[in-house]
């Protein structure tokens, strides 16, 4: 067991040397990681954002139920109960006929003189607690099953263009981080292909003196990790400084509303993935990368 520490010990040490004898080069792959696992992580964080915002819009989608004219107050008090029992429901408001035509006398009088009588049903007005557009279709669909219902309206095409929008934009992070991996996991394995063929005389004769390939294989590997986890610290701090630019006119537009609305610095989760992620495809690209050249010394 210490024998095997040792071993680990003694490849870090060496892989830390020769980082720092080339600080320039791996603080150059290190920014290329980094910018890599950024740019999708600001479009996620941005989006993630706008996402919470849409679910506290002041413009909260409503449900109008319009009572049939013929509806009497028993089927009144059981739409009532129905509002106050439903868990989807965050606050609902009654109108009734004789107030509705009070109002159009008031504002639209020549429209109302040319009336006979009140063609204006009782209607229920309801605030959902879940602004989705499938949320909201489903309440709709259900209001216009209660007994004395005659016509249900929902005012949600702002949700669903701005849901469609921003499902849109979480496609588009998920294309781009596949693209980006993919040129992350080649340009790793590139750079641990150069390194180990400037070492290709010192692999052969640690093989001719019996080294294995673990043994061949592990520094590159561990190279691997450290760019991913420096690449991966450089992403973070780019995003940390993008952000708070970004909020700097965030902030001002948002007061012209009214607002105090700023974006979220990402949570432990976001950095925590981001880490994972940026280890992960670089140990990918050198692991392939090695074990492409260890087929080329080790030839069937």
């Amino acid at each position: 067991m210490k024998h095997w520490i040792n071993q680990h010990l003694q490849v870090w040490r060496q892989l830390l040397s020769r980082i720092w004898r080339n600080k320039l080069s791996t603080l150059m792959i290190w920014c290329v990681i980094g910018i890599a696992i950024c740019l999708p992580a600001v479009l996620y964080v941005i989006i993630d954002n706008l996402n919470q915002l849409a679910g506290q819009a002041k413009s909260e989608p409503q449900i109008s139920v319009f009572m049939k004219l013929d509806a009497d107050a028993t089927a009144l008090d059981e739409i009532r109960k129905k509002l106050k029992q439903h868990p989807g429901i965050a606050r609902h408001q009654f109108v009734s006929k004789e107030t509705a035509w009070q109002e159009m006398q008031e504002n639209n009088p020549d429209v109302a003189a040319s009336l006979k009588q009140n063609p204006l049903p009782d209607a229920f007005f309801l605030e959902p607690k879940d602004h989705a557009p499938a949320a909201i279709e489903q309440l709709q669909h259900e209001a216009e099953q209660w007994p004395g219902v005659g016509h249900v309206l929902a005012d949600a095409d702002w949700a669903k263009r701005l849901y469609a929008l921003l499902a849109l934009g979480k496609k588009a992070v998920l294309i781009l981080s596949l693209l980006l991996g993919f040129a992350l996991v080649a340009v790793i394995g590139n750079t641990i292909r150069l390194q180990i063929a400037t070492q290709r005389e010192e692999i052969e004769v640690a093989k001719l003196i019996g080294a294995t390939n673990g043994f061949i294989r592990r520094p590159f590997l561990y190279a691997g990790i450290m760019y991913g986890l420096g690449g991966s610290g450089i992403a973070l701090l780019c995003i940390y400084g993008i952000i708070t630019i970004f909020n700097l006119s965030v902030a001002e537009l948002a007061e012209l509303y009214g607002s105090s609305f700023i974006l979220a610095l990402p949570g432990w989760q976001l950095c925590l993935g981001m880490t994972v992620c940026a280890v992960v495809l670089a140990w990918l690209g050198s692991y392939i990368a090695v074990n492409r050249a260890l087929a080329r010394l080790n030839p069937k």
